[in-house]
């Protein structure tokens, strides 16, 4: 099995060489390296939930993920992101992993904190853990970041957000899938029953488990929506922990009961390119069905 998935995978890359080879030769070669990653798609949706308590009725969550800073996304990219996410006047803030390419060679953690730390959201900021955020010795360094900048970092972890009338959702983080020990009971174990529950995933993939514990929405990042889209083909190369989700909306488990985006994240990781997946940010408003007409 192992080695027919292996000799799948080479071909799918090999045709997928080819392919780019032939469409980025051709004038796409520019746009891809130096247009449409510094484009920002702001994608914006309404979650529509019956397990929502109508009190949450209206409230924005921006989604932010997979900056990858110091590959290809600047310092100077990141501000005007901080400026364009304050302007949306979110409730809430989450990151789904992957703030820096390679942790070992960046030098500007008290620039990159005062950033980060100039996000306003009323009810919070929350982050996971990316694979990139472990890798080169990370860990420390991404935990420092965002902890300093004022997000949640949920590790295996749950938080509650509480209205003034009683009301509450829990929004549960789960360790990277690659690199960490992503654990779903210890995320969910304090969260009581028939709570409206939002888990922060980097990895898309592990829908299929989540799907199997009383979890609504999931949120995650990690494909960068492939980066690079081949006409009629589809993503170039889809990393593990993200072959079957790569981008927007879909549903899965019993009766469809967990609902998953999967963000296209903002920056580029080994090529520095990005073709018919464009660099995103997600805007969520929530509606309560109790509220409906």
């Amino acid at each position: 099995m192992s080695e027919q998935i292996t000799r799948r995978t080479f071909i799918k890359r090999a045709v997928g060489t080819v392919l780019t080879a032939a469409g980025l030769g051709t004038g796409g070669y520019f746009y891809a390296r130096e247009v449409e990653p510094r484009m920002l798609d702001i994608t914006r949706h309404t979650i529509k939930n019956a397990a929502l308590p109508s009190g949450f009725d209206g409230i924005k969550l921006v989604q932010f993920s997979d900056t990858h800073i110091g590959f290809q996304y600047t310092m100077e990219q990141l501000q005007q992101l901080m400026t364009k996410i304050n302007k949306l006047g979110p409730d809430l803030i989450v990151f789904t992993g992957d703030l820096l390419d390679d942790p070992r060679h960046f030098t500007e953690k008290t620039k990159i904190i005062s950033m980060l730390n100039s996000l306003k959201a009323p009810m919070g900021k929350f982050a996971v853990y990316g694979n990139h955020d472990h890798g080169g010795y990370g860990s420390n360094l991404y935990k420092q970041i965002m902890e300093q900048s004022g997000f949640t970092l949920l590790l295996n972890h749950s938080a509650n957000i509480k209205l003034l009338d009683g009301s509450s959702l829990w929004i549960a983080g789960i360790d990277d899938a690659m690199l960490g020990k992503p654990d779903l009971k210890s995320a969910l174990a304090n969260i009581p029953k028939n709570s409206y529950t939002i888990l922060l995933s980097h990895a898309p993939d592990k829908a299929e488990e989540a799907a199997h514990f009383p979890i609504q929405l999931q949120l995650s990042g990690h494909s960068h929506g492939g980066q690079i889209q081949i006409p009629f083909y589809g993503p170039l190369v889809t990393p593990p922990f993200a072959e079957k989700y790569v981008e927007g909306f879909y549903t899965t488990g019993p009766q469809s009961s967990l609902t998953l985006y999967v963000n296209r994240g903002l920056g580029t990781t080994r090529l520095p390119f990005r073709f018919l997946s464009q660099p995103e940010l997600a805007v969520f408003t929530f509606k309560s069905e109790k509220t409906s007409s």
